[in-house]
């Protein structure tokens, strides 16, 4: 019976991260759709359900002080809208949103590399519970196997026992 104690520890622990992400995920969602009709909602200045290269304009400049050329803003604006009207509608205006943030998103990508390839030392792609600890030494945070192992568990969605690049994505997500 003692033996499968380790094997249960690790089910639950894989159930509740898994979970948890995906209620995490979702709850990002909901609010980004949120953020996307108030941020549309704010650009859409006479209220007509669609934005013009010049409302871009006088939006980007007001929220971001970001002097925006009428070149740039109907480039931009041309460049989300599908049905060729010269304007952008929400589901435009969010594409286009989404798209703008998935540049951010390799940004932030590079950087994360950069932090798990600290921690995982080992070359091998994954954090490992000796790994983790090395790390936290040299960062004067003194860990047991252990807790090293507990640590881990909470983003070890697979449950193989090591944190992969993805699993350390959520985690600095969380």
């Amino acid at each position: 019976m003692q033996h499968l104690l380790p094997i249960f520890r690790g089910y639950v622990c894989r159930v509740h991260c898994s979970s948890e992400h995906f209620r995490l995920q979702l709850e990002k969602m909901v609010a980004a759709t949120a953020e996307f009709r108030r941020v549309f909602s704010a650009f859409d200045r006479d209220a007509d359900g669609k934005i013009s290269a010049a409302e871009l304009r006088l939006c980007m400049k007001a929220a971001l002080g970001e002097d925006m050329s009428a070149e740039e803003a109907e480039a931009l604006v041309s460049s989300a809208d599908t049905d060729g009207d010269g304007l952008l509608d929400e589901e435009e205006f969010t594409k286009l949103a989404v798209q703008l943030e998935m540049g951010d998103e390799e940004e932030r990508c590079r950087g994360l590399m950069e932090a798990f390839r600290m921690y995982e030392m080992e070359g091998e792609g994954r954090i490992t519970p000796a790994s983790l600890k090395r790390m936290l030494s040299k960062l004067g945070s003194h860990q047991g196997i252990e807790e090293c192992q507990t640590m881990i568990c909470r983003f070890d969605l697979d449950g193989d026992g090591v944190i992969s690049f993805e699993e350390f994505k959520i985690m600095m997500d969380a």
